[in-house]
């Protein structure tokens, strides 16, 4: 059994659970347009969230960062990290991968200055999610450039913040056709090259799937090398990234992953990324983080020693019967 004393994770999401969502249909947006302030006051609601990850720029742009830390001190919320958006229409060509140096440029500086403002707050992190870097069509690109461009454009970041964390969260695509990292392998190859220490993976569970991977399995080979840095979950149908409810879905995979985590004795916050875009913001989070609960729990009570055996044996049906059993316990509990 897992060590019944182990203390409960921290609870964290991406400020964008509480935001306005819009898609290619309802282009008016899923509900009226939402503040960085008004967000952290939504996630202040939920009741079980620590720590928020933040788009920046601000909503408005010229939000004072006084404000926010005020809004964030109201709500008894640290803010983990800060996104910095580079992948808006002014990179719609992409940010660290545009033709345009000066446009690449830009993208450069505006997550320095995440950086900067990551750092007065007191975050763990700044997160790159450069989804638009990379090509749509055959052709389109030259491959090497797209690499070269992103690797230098990361390592220079972090030389010039050493004392930050700088995780990369990669996709398989969207928005672009194919994106530069779009998987756990080729964001470890990258890493790599770079040959920074401050420079390491964010693995979305969501982005995992999709890309057909297994998430527990990505995480075990970013861990052996040391770059979770972080994790985002959520859940798919693994045809998109739909961003649903945490084990909405794939549950099994979902307790896997935390398994995995635990194992390695993975000390981070368990962080939502989830898009509910007919749903409550609130509700929907808190239903997340009772998700993510019960599989503590089911961690707790899993009998790792027969576990350990039946995967020694790869004794499928005798270690989904162990997970099972846990999983059931802990929800009747």
């Amino acid at each position: 059994m897992t060590d019944q004393s182990a203390t409960e994770p921290l609870y964290g999401a991406g400020l964008w659970h509480f935001g306005q969502f819009r898609d290619r249909y309802a282009t008016d947006g899923y509900g009226p347009p939402v503040s960085t302030l008004e967000a952290i006051d939504a996630a202040g609601q939920v009741g079980s969230l620590s720590v928020v990850d933040i788009n920046y720029p601000f909503n408005p742009a010229d939000l004072d960062i006084a404000a926010v830390e005020d809004a964030l001190k109201a709500n008894n919320l640290r803010a983990i990290a800060l996104t910095p958006e580079i992948y808006t229409r002014t990179f719609c060509r992409g940010g660290f991968t545009n033709p345009d140096p000066e446009v690449r440029r830009q993208a450069i500086e505006l997550v320095s200055q995440a950086a900067d403002l990551t750092r007065r707050l007191g975050g763990d992190y700044v997160k790159l999610w450069p989804g638009q870097d990379g090509w749509d069509y055959p052709f389109q690109a030259d491959y090497k450039a797209l690499w070269a461009m992103s690797v230098e454009a990361v390592r220079e970041l972090a030389q010039r913040h050493p004392d930050l964390r700088f995780a990369i969260e990669y996709k398989p695509r969207e928005p672009r056709n194919r994106m530069t990292f779009s998987s756990a392998a080729r964001t470890l190859l990258a890493i790599e090259e770079m040959d920074v220490p401050n420079v390491g993976i964010l693995l979305d569970f969501g982005h995992s799937l999709y890309g057909l991977e297994s998430p527990a399995d990505a995480a075990q080979m970013i861990m052996a090398r040391d770059r979770l840095y972080a994790i985002d979950v959520n859940d798919n149908f693994r045809g998109w990234d739909d961003d649903m409810v945490v084990g909405s879905v794939h549950l099994v995979e979902t307790f896997e992953f935390f398994h995995t985590l635990t194992q390695a004795n993975w000390q981070g916050v368990w962080q939502l990324d989830q898009f509910p875009f007919r749903e409550n913001s609130v509700e929907a989070a808190r239903a997340g983080i009772e998700v993510m609960r019960t599989i503590w729990r089911a961690l707790q009570v899993l009998d790792t020693e027969a576990l350990a055996e039946a995967q020694a044996r790869q004794d499928a049906l005798a270690a989904q019967r162990i997970a099972r059993t846990a999983l059931l316990d802990a929800q009747r509990a």
